[in-house]
């Protein structure tokens, strides 16, 4: 198997991801931790056979990136897992939820497998340009689970400009984190987007922002929602709330991408603020990603409860800026409590319920 052996002999054993592996702490099996799985990769490259517990153990990675942020050899694990699944998957190994997985986003274009429309939550398509430097890039999970985040998005952003791809796919995350190409439907949306003339794509989606960010032409920019609001924020006419919330910083938009900042400060323009207890770029994992929350659901949910005991007491909301936490909290028992920082500016500013 090709596997990058100089990165992987970067690591030194020490044992520091061991301390803040999420999948590590609900386990307690080594070959679910960094050090346990960088090991394997090694016997992978060595010729060993890829058996059921070699699959696991790869595949229980969230590809979180904290141990990259505390890796003092400067090795970045959800890379080195990342191309391992994608040695695998081309020698066709994977598992059946793998599989099923890529069939389902292959023959629909979307997570769900959904055949409907992907604009059904837009009644008034009125709004929709031809033309635009601006197009917010809706995701699976706003267009199909979350279409209230998805109104209140538009209705936030249409007010600069900005329009939607007529026939948005997958961006293509769930695919590149689960060893599969997404070449088919990041080339369909290049397309759309260089018809559009767009030269800012905004979302509100942490994997989708990570995504675009990394497998997309360079010469587009990306922006998340919350750095779009904060640079708006005067012009948002926002009213303050008399609320409590705290923000659970998604994997991929901070670690991965360094936004901690900007969406703190659209709270803190609309409520006040109480952070978690593990914040930043020391946020545990909700759980939810790198295929585990569709391979490995019990443990995707012990993710996010532990999750939720870094909730400061006497918050009104749990706050994040990615759906898939949204609905990984929500299911670990936050319920109604977590919302998308959308829809409490959308809140602040007079925007329907």
């Amino acid at each position: 198997m090709k596997l990058d052996l100089r990165s992987i002999n970067r690591c030194v054993r020490c044992g520091t991801c061991r301390s803040v592996c999420p999948v590590f702490e609900e386990s307690g099996w080594e070959s679910a931790n960094t050090r346990g799985r960088i090991l394997v990769m090694k016997g992978l490259a060595s010729g060993f056979e890829a058996d059921k517990e070699v699959q696991e153990s790869l595949n229980t990675c969230t590809t979180c990136g904290i141990c990259t942020e505390k890796c003092p050899a400067g090795v970045n694990p959800p890379q080195l897992v990342e191309e391992a699944r994608r040695e695998l998957v081309a020698s066709g190994i994977m598992t059946a939820e793998q599989s099923d997985l890529s069939m389902r986003i292959y023959g629909s274009g979307n997570t769900f497998g959904e055949l409907t429309s992907r604009l059904a939550w837009l009644s008034d398509r009125s709004w929709l340009k031809a033309k635009s430097d601006y197009v917010y890039f809706v995701g699976c999970m706003n267009s199909y689970r979350y279409t209230e985040t998805a109104k209140n998005s538009f209705a936030l952003l249409s007010k600069f400009g900005v329009t939607v791809l007529p026939d948005e796919q997958c961006c293509g995350s769930p695919l590149l984190r689960t060893g599969f190409s997404a070449a088919r439907l990041v080339d369909a949306n290049v397309r759309q987007m260089k018809q559009i003339g767009a030269k800012t794509i905004i979302t509100g989606c942490a994997g989708c922002y990570t995504t675009l960010k990394k497998n997309y032409p360079a010469e587009i920019r990306i922006q998340s929602i919350p750095e779009f609001l904060a640079d708006h924020i005067s012009e948002l006419n926002i009213k303050s709330l008399p609320l409590k919330v705290t923000y659970h910083d998604p994997c991929h938009l901070g670690r991965h991408n360094k936004i901690y900042e900007q969406p703190r400060r659209v709270i803190e323009a609309v409520c006040e603020l109480r952070e978690m207890k593990a914040n930043r770029e020391n946020a545990r994992c909700c759980g939810g990603g790198g295929g585990v929350r569709s391979g490995y659901p019990d443990l995707s949910q012990q993710m996010a409860k532990r999750r939720l005991l870094d909730v400061p007491e006497g918050v009104d909301y749990i706050v994040t800026s990615c759906p898939l936490c949204v609905r990984n909290l929500r299911d670990a028992g936050a319920g109604e409590k977590v919302i998308d920082l959308v829809d409490l500016v959308a809140r602040a500013t007079g925007l329907p319920k």
